[in-house]
């Protein structure tokens, strides 16, 4: 049975950590592994935990829950931290706010992998992203959608594929921890050096073709939005040259008018 690692990073995320905890605990797939990393919360976090573990306890097929509390030196090393202790074949992002799309999930992308041999199995597994608000009510489709076929020069686009809709296998995510030297964009290298990894040892990444995750729209992203974009476009440079980064962010200019 594929197992997945959920990781959950959360920093006095009261107010919105119950709608991810309920999220996970309704998943109808048995092969489940969830790995709170809290950076010591002074609000009512660590209590909805508390009572997302006991009544996990209660269900009849209870997930492997796994608590971190410690201070850490921000998101991406919290992050870091959730990819040492993963034991999951998969990892999957899902922070406070963040939801499954249906607790079948799971269930459908395993199902989906069962079409590949265990030896090979896909490096990535990606899908659709629907925004929600601070209540989890639907917003609208992401702007920007999953291309049909994904590689490392899909991300010259932009985010094609939102964090939490990128499962990365456990082995290969690890390998390639989240560089923190970047704050706001580092999910954005670790997403193209995964697929870079990929491309060189020739496996696969899987379009799973479904939307995967609702996603809180108001993250640390989105509100530090002008930094976040600096900082992608160093990233973007990093891997592709300047010359196709400024080519890209000219039709970035450009899109933006044409969908106004």
């Amino acid at each position: 049975m594929i197992k997945f690692t959920i990781a959950t990073v959360t920093y006095n995320a009261g107010a919105t950590i119950r709608r991810t905890l309920e999220s996970v605990s309704q998943q109808s797939y048995d092969g489940v592994e969830h790995i709170i990393v809290d950076g010591c919360s002074g609000d009512s976090t660590i209590s909805e935990v508390q009572h997302y573990v006991e009544r996990n306890t209660d269900e009849r097929h209870p997930h492997n829950i796994v608590l971190i509390r410690e201070p850490d030196n921000g998101l991406y090393d919290a992050m870091n931290k959730a990819l040492v202790a993963a034991k999951g074949d998969y990892i999957i992002f899902l922070n406070a706010g963040d939801t499954f799309h249906a607790p079948t999930t799971l269930t459908d992308v395993a199902a989906q992998l069962s079409h590949y041999n265990s030896s090979r199995l896909p490096v990535v597994i990606y899908g659709e992203t629907d925004l929600v608000d601070d209540n989890g009510h639907f917003i609208r489709h992401r702007r920007l959608s999953a291309p049909e076929r994904l590689t490392s020069k899909s991300f010259l686009d932009g985010m094609l594929v939102c964090h939490q809709s990128f499962y990365a296998r456990t082995d290969i995510a690890r390998a390639q921890s989240y560089d923190l030297s970047y704050r706001f964009s580092s999910d954005y290298d670790w997403c193209i050096r995964i697929l870079k990894t990929a491309e060189r040892r020739h496996l696969p990444i899987h379009n799973s073709k479904l939307i995967l995750t609702n996603y809180l729209s108001e993250g640390m992203t989105t509100r530090n939005h002008r930094r976040s974009l600096m900082e992608r476009m160093h990233i973007m440079a990093k891997h592709y040259g300047w010359g196709r980064t400024l080519a890209a962010h000219v039709w970035f200019c450009v899109r933006s008018v044409i969908r106004k």
